[in-house]
């Protein structure tokens, strides 16, 4: 029985079979799926059937910039007596093209044979003397001549095509500068078409068969089935929501998605909108088979990282997939983007648009999904913290008049809270609030999964009558001492006073953001405290901008104040008839200097 020879050493003996083979035209593969990323990933899918020359290779002319080590390509009949990709090379390759020709020098070289009157730039003292003469094939540095003369690693050269002319007359060959050529006139009519050869990025595919007893060899010339796929930035979707609010206590909430195509052309392909908050590792490592160039003009094409049309807003998942989830309406056309079914993919959450064509450069806007949501109308009310006075006078102009707006008088807003019933989250995403045809405002819908609820903020109520009183009650000076460092203690006391002039009952939900240690809280109020010890930033991921706590990065804490100071949340649930007032009082301390 003879031995087999290592698989590398037979890969090596195909490429050399595959160098000294015909090289085969540039194939595309076509886009069956993408699953896109609301970050602006897309998994690509290519597949489909493509030539094969002899010696087993194929080429595609779609050349890639993908994350490092998210690249992948094989045959789809893999097996025993299948077709196998044992190996991709990318690299800039030599495609002849036809173009249409528009210059003089281009008419001349795709006219050989063709019989021409000449007429030469005469001399000043003379006048032009046409002349009849055949074009014949200029002289041609092959591209092979070009690189055996060329230093090594300077890669691929084009022919370079002699810029004079070569004209057969009768007294003999004619060679004149192209530049010296007045005009041409072609006896039968100009061909117009060119044959030149270019450079191209391109993918080379050696595709070996395996036989029943597992041996390896080129595949046939023919064709074969192949599928490419990898994880690339160019492709995002952004969600947006419209709730229609019913006065009833029913909201009909209906999703759509805007595809942003920087990357591929898609043709009836199949996209999946994928929720959630995927993990790419490599997501700044571009693969090296996309090649440098490739890699760094999407980078200055689309730089997603650092888009701020769209910022961060869009960074969570979304709701139900199917069109009336799960009834209801005509089915769409089948050229048209159609929505199925959606399911869930361990921590994501996926729908698909079927038929979608969108070429790149392109945008798209298709309806997703619509759901009825039951809702309560009720008041939030929101009364933040502010930064400590030691440390307020270190505020520049801008932070300053950042700061007089958060501390503005308090205003109850008039919210909606959608209770999810649906099967699939919400996403986070800009939420059009309307009623009755008319809108009465946008909000931000957040992430909330099946089961639990979502607030969206409707418009302030200037009917709800809010009054803050807060005074200091006690100071103890040299209160503790931190390496030498003497702190004062303040006790402090607070009420928030709401009045209710809307002439109806209204439900407010209160909460107070204190920035030290609460003491009290009447009127069964519920305290909420962070734990500031291990990171200050916490107080950031706490409140939020609501609570006050997007001045936190403004400054430089000292050591000792989170060892004696903290940072809390008050809360009530009111209920007021109309004209009814009710206070809330609360007490709290803070150590300072």
């Amino acid at each position: 029985m003879p031995r087999r020879r290592p698989l590398p050493f037979l890969f090596a003996g195909l490429l050399a079979t595959a160098a000294a083979a015909a090289e085969p035209v540039l194939e595309t593969l076509p886009v069956r799926e993408v699953s896109v990323f609301k970050d602006g990933h897309a998994f690509v899918l290519h597949r489909g059937t493509i030539p094969v020359a002899a010696g087993g290779t194929a080429r595609l002319d779609r050349l890639p910039a993908p994350l490092l080590g998210t690249f992948w390509v094989g045959g789809i009949d893999e097996g025993r007596g299948g077709v196998t990709v044992a190996g991709v090379t990318a690299a800039q390759a030599r495609v002849r093209v036809e173009r249409t020709a528009l210059t003089l020098p281009e008419l001349v070289r795709c006219n050989p044979g063709a019989r021409v009157l000449v007429t030469e730039i005469p001399p000043a003292d003379r006048d032009p003397a046409p002349y009849e003469a055949t074009l014949l094939e200029p002289p041609v540095q092959s591209a092979e001549e070009l690189e055996a003369l060329a230093l090594p690693g300077e890669g691929p050269k084009l022919p370079v095509v002699s810029d004079l002319v070569f004209l057969a007359t009768d007294s003999g060959t004619r060679v004149v500068p192209l530049a010296r050529i007045q005009d041409i006139t072609f006896r039968d009519g100009p061909a117009t078409t060119l044959g030149r050869e270019e450079l191209r990025a391109a993918l080379t595919l050696q595709l070996v068969r395996r036989g029943a007893d597992g041996a390896v060899a080129p595949a046939a010339a023919g064709e074969a089935e192949v599928g490419l796929m990898y994880v690339q930035r160019g492709l995002r979707w952004l969600p947006s929501y419209r709730v229609d609010l019913d006065g009833r206590g029913q909201a009909r909430v209906a999703l759509q998605a805007t595809l942003v195509n920087d990357l591929v052309d898609l043709d009836d392909v199949t996209v999946n909108l994928v929720v959630g908050v995927p993990t790419f590792v490599m997501k700044d490592q571009p693969d090296p088979i996309g090649l440098d160039q490739a890699a760094a003009r999407l980078a200055a094409a689309v730089d997603l990282r650092n888009d701020n049309r769209f910022g961060n807003f869009y960074s969570n998942a979304m709701m139900s997939q199917t069109p009336g989830m799960g009834g209801g309406g005509p089915d769409p056309q089948p050229t048209e983007p159609e929505a199925a079914p959606g399911e869930k993919t361990e921590d994501l959450y996926v729908f698909r648009l079927e038929h979608v064509t969108l070429a790149r450069g392109a945008r798209l806007v298709v309806p997703v999904a619509t759901a009825t949501l039951p809702y309560r109308d009720f008041f939030k009310l929101e009364v933040p913290f502010v930064p400590p006075a030691d440390l307020v006078q270190r505020l520049d102009p801008r932070q300053a008049t950042d700061l007089a707006r958060l501390m503005a008088a308090p205003k109850a807003v008039h919210t909606i809270r959608l209770s999810n019933t649906a099967q699939a989250p919400l996403t986070t995403a800009p939420a059009l609030v309307m009623r009755d045809g008319r809108v009465l405002a946008q909000g931000m819908l957040t992430y909330t999964s099946p089961g639990a609820e979502a607030d969206l903020a409707v418009t302030t109520a200037v009917d709800i009558r809010v009054l803050k009183e807060e005074r200091e009650t006690r100071r103890v000076p040299n209160a503790q001492n931190w390496n030498g460092e003497q702190l004062a203690r303040l006790d402090l006391a607070g009420s928030l006073s709401i009045k209710n002039l809307r002439g109806k009952p209204v439900e407010i939900e209160v909460v107070r953001h204190v920035l030290g240690n609460v003491d009290t809280a009447d009127a069964e109020g519920r305290v909420e405290r962070v734990n500031v010890l291990e990171d200050l930033s916490l107080l950031g991921q706490a409140f939020g901008p609501d609570g006050g706590a997007r001045w936190i990065g403004w400054f430089n804490w000292p050591p000792w104040w989170r060892q004696f100071n903290g940072a809390a949340r008050i809360r009530w649930s009111v209920t007021l008839e109309p004209g009814q007032e009710r206070t809330l009082n609360y007490q709290w301390n803070y150590y300072g200097r």
